[in-house]
């Protein structure tokens, strides 16, 4: 038991520094993971700042595909600490990819699209991520993408935490400026994103040696890897560009996936997933696109005397992860510029926008989940009704012994965004008229509570 609270049950895997296990939140009765933060290479106690940097972080991200951390804690001994964040039940992509092979480019897009969502997401926040990988997304049994480990990331303006001599993240996913040296920012972040989409279109890392010193080498000095993947080429030639002011900036890269849309009941394969949950997990946010700030790339003489001192006994932050074995793709010709977006044929499937069937579904979801766990539902929620709804105790106080929440009747406007529905809860009294709520549309067929004008409704404040 962790802080009389938590109760781990089994070891699920690894994540950055620290092992992952899944627990059970027994207060709220819930599934949960609990990342317990380990001990950095070449160190003697367990860094707690890096933990609480991370829970830090992560709680700053509202947003439905970042995982969520909903607490840290000390362990036993009370040296340690562990995270505790929500449960996704089912792989993370590396090993969706040496499991089931490459993943074809509109499987891959939707991964992609989602992935630089929450990307951008963090950047309008001032958050760089500085360790995306296939191994950070995991897949939920819906085949919605979270990503995770926000151990390394950096605000803007904070002070940063790696060791002197220590190169951070994984090396064959680094941008070229941080493995010379730089400290990197948001262009960082979309060439880890585009090394990452080498990886599901491929089947294989980009740059992978097997040593780290090696790959930090080929990383800065040789051309950025290419490969045919499809309509999903000019993404890796316009992420993957050694240059970060040449390099597109996570906005392009959402909307150039954004221009074709996955085939309707994608998941990943049934193989890998486990059975549906009873609940769904749906966050949500806004995003606001971010400007990048300059950052030189370094000579290829820095990335020699980072690499020595690698060699000479400095830690290296992250060791090699999701190899696959398999030799590293040839490097044919680069191209340093950004390929324009291609127009979406007609055959093409386009987002619908709201629909009816889309709206009462994501009122049923968030009826479950009001029932279930109310810190779910509350995400569902836009920052201005959650506001409106007087803060998450409030919120919490109010719906805490409501359960097993069902629809009995349920109408949904797409043309205003309004839903009108009637539902019962067990242990709540509802009243006898209708709720009616105000969505706001997100795309892609996402939907967040803007607004409610059920009878005796007043907004807080």
């Amino acid at each position: 038991m962790i802080a009389g609270r938590y109760t781990r049950v089994r070891e699920i895997g690894r994540g950055g520094m620290g092992a992952v296990w899944l627990g059970r939140d027994e207060r709220l009765g819930r599934d949960v993971a609990l990342k317990r933060i380990g001990v950095l290479p070449g160190a003697d106690s367990t860094d707690l700042a890096r933990a609480e940097r991370e829970a830090h972080l992560a709680a700053r991200l509202h947003h439905p595909h970042v995982v969520s951390v909903f607490d840290v804690v000390a362990d036993e001994s009370g040296d340690g600490r562990w995270l505790v964040m929500e449960h996704v039940d089912g792989p993370d992509c590396g090993r969706l990819v040496r499991e089931h092979g490459a993943l074809a480019p509109d499987d891959a897009a939707r991964v992609l699209r989602q992935v630089a969502d929450a990307l951008r997401t963090a950047h309008e926040a001032g958050i760089v991520h500085r360790d995306v990988k296939p191994s950070n997304i995991l897949l939920d049994r819906n085949g919605q993408a979270k990503l995770t480990d926000f151990g390394i990331a950096r605000l803007g303006s904070d002070p940063s935490l790696t060791q002197t001599g220590m190169v951070t993240g994984s090396p064959t996913y680094l941008a070229p400026e941080i493995a010379s040296g730089a400290r990197g920012d948001e262009a960082a972040d979309v060439w880890s994103l585009g090394a990452t989409a080498y990886h599901l279109l491929t089947g294989r890392p980009p740059y992978e040696t097997g040593d780290a010193l090696s790959t930090i080498y080929r990383v800065v000095q040789d051309d950025p890897p290419r490969a045919d993947v499809g309509w999903l080429t000019p993404l890796l030639e316009g992420t993957l560009v050694k240059d970060p002011q040449q390099r597109w900036t996570m906005a392009e890269v959402q909307d150039f996936v954004r221009d074709r849309r996955e085939p309707d009941g994608w998941a990943p394969p049934a193989a890998v997933v486990p059975a549906p949950a009873t609940r769904e997990e749906t966050l949500a946010t806004s995003v606001v696109p971010l400007g990048r700030r300059r950052r030189p790339v370094r000579s290829a003489l820095l990335v020699l005397l980072v690499a020595l001192l690698v060699v000479g006994g400095f830690v290296l932050g992250r060791q090699l992860t999701d190899s696959s074995g398999d030799p590293p793709a040839a490097s044919p010709s680069a191209s340093a510029s950004p390929t324009p977006t291609p127009t979406p044929s007609e055959s093409e499937s386009a987002d619908p926008g709201p629909t009816a069937e889309g709206m009462e579904a994501f009122i049923r979801d968030y009826v479950r989940a009001v029932g279930d766990d109310p810190a779910v539902s509350w995400q569902m929620l836009t920052p201005k009704f959650q506001t409106e709804s007087g803060g998450f105790d409030t919120y919490r106080a109010f719906w805490d012994d409501a359960t097993n929440g069902r629809v009995l009747s349920i109408s949904a406007d797409p043309e205003s965004l309004v839903v009108s529905y009637q539902v019962r809860f067990d242990n709540f009294d509802n009243g006898p008229g209708p709720t009616v709520l105000q969505l706001r549309y997100e795309g892609d067929g996402q939907y967040l509570i803007d607004g409610e004008t059920s009878e005796g409704f007043t907004p807080a404040g």
